[in-house]
């Protein structure tokens, strides 16, 4: 659908810039926009190259294993319906790691693994389990000491100040945080007093 809707946006742009006769501004701007991208890109690069290096040596160091300790009883709390033995729960902490540092390339993988797990103990395949949902909300609006990207992002640009952001960044997704938190407990209160559906087959289904 998404990718329906983007080539949907470029046809009506190109037709409009087709009937006011100004096509090669068209042109002119997917170059430069191309030309954007690139340069964006290898500005990021040199930066996640330099954190991830950092965060290896990190993990090398025992940092990574320390901070995901410390963040254990908050994930057992988040994540009550995971055994705690279970290899989501590796693949949780590494990610909610990952993101506190502001690395949201090294994060996906590790949250797309543990959505992998995640799904491995849902009951009801074809719905997402609460602590899919949770994870979800919490890799969306998560922590960040260090906002990496931003920082790579407004270097590029040659801001004045590229971690001015760093305080407000970090309040921000603080609050985003706490409210996605309470949503999904909110939400999990909710579907544990809501009765049961009944299928056709008149047998109780899943609580949702």
């Amino acid at each position: 659908m998404i990718n329906l809707i983007w080539l949907l946006m470029i046809l009506i742009g190109f037709a409009f810039a087709a009937i006011n006769g100004n096509i090669e501004v068209v042109t002119q701007a997917a170059f430069d926009g191309a030309a954007t991208g690139v340069t964006v890109c290898f500005g990021l690069i040199s930066v996640l190259v330099f954190w991830m290096g950092m965060m290896k040596m990190a993990e090398d160091a025992g940092l990574l294993a320390r901070i995901a300790k410390l963040l254990g009883p908050v994930v057992g709390f988040l994540f009550p319906d995971v055994p705690k033995n279970h290899p989501a729960m590796g693949y949780i902490l590494s990610n909610m790691s990952a993101n506190l540092l502001g690395l949201g390339n090294a994060a996906t993988p590790m949250g797309i693994k543990a959505m992998q797990q995640l799904q491995e103990l849902n009951p009801d395949k074809q719905t997402a389990s609460p602590a899919m949902c949770t994870l979800l909300a919490l890799n969306t609006a998560s922590i960040t000491i260090i906002p990496t990207t931003l920082i790579a992002i407004r270097l590029n640009y040659h801001s004045a100040n590229a971690t001015e952001i760093v305080g407000t960044t970090l309040m921000a997704t603080i609050i985003a945080t706490l409210a996605a938190i309470i949503a999904d407990r909110w939400y999990r209160n909710r579907a544990l007093h809501k009765p049961p559906r009944i299928s056709k087959s008149g047998n109780p289904g899943m609580k949702g």
